[in-house]
């Protein structure tokens, strides 16, 4: 084998070793920020949601509004393949949790030019059936007041306003659900 191959075969094996360690951490922070449900630490008050060039499905909402709620707060966008897949989820839970406490928001932060056309946003609530509201932030104003990095996210909210819980990506569909659950039952003086 000449040197060139065996120097290409090993920058291939430590990339791939440093992007398996990378997604190992990536899997095991959302872990740790997150909690179990079990054990869910306060990571602080809900940020303020001003800053949305306009709203769908409702008028404009802020933590006031939202006091002794469980919000579940779902930064997407809709050109995103990891949104679309989170979107049944997130649709479930809204339509399951509403009469129990539960308000979805959905915070539609662009990534490319054609996603900040509110009217094409609009078309893809629709098409998607998003009857939950849905801040347009354009400006990533929301997206700023979070910290917020990543497409989709969904930061769950206790009725005090405080956050609870947090997963980046798609998948912990289960723990999710029971996150919400558990933060209903507390809301309502229930033990976990």
């Amino acid at each position: 084998m000449s040197i060139n191959v065996i120097t290409t075969r090993r920058r291939v094996l430590g990339i791939a070793a440093l992007l398996a360690v990378l997604l190992a951490v990536a899997g095991l922070g959302n872990r740790l920020f997150a909690g179990t449900p079990s054990s869910l630490e306060v990571l602080g008050p809900m940020p303020e949601l001003a800053g949305a060039v306009q709203w769908l499905n409702s008028p404009p909402l802020d933590r006031e509004a939202l006091k002794g709620k469980v919000v579940l707060v779902d930064f997407w966008t809709y050109e995103c393949i990891n949104c679309r897949r989170s979107l049944p989820h997130v649709n479930t839970w809204a339509k399951r949790y509403a009469d129990q406490g539960l308000v979805v928001i959905g915070v539609h932060t662009p990534e490319y030019p054609e996603e900040r056309v509110v009217d094409n946003v609009r078309e893809q609530v629709a098409k998607l059936d998003i009857a939950y509201p849905v801040a347009i932030d354009n400006d990533y104003a929301i997206w700023n007041a979070f910290g917020n990095q990543f497409w989709p996210a969904h930061y769950i909210v206790d009725g005090s306003g405080q956050v609870r819980y947090v997963h980046f990506g798609e998948g912990a569909y289960d723990t999710q659900e029971q996150v919400i659950q558990q933060l209903l039952k507390e809301r309502d003086g229930q033990a976990g």
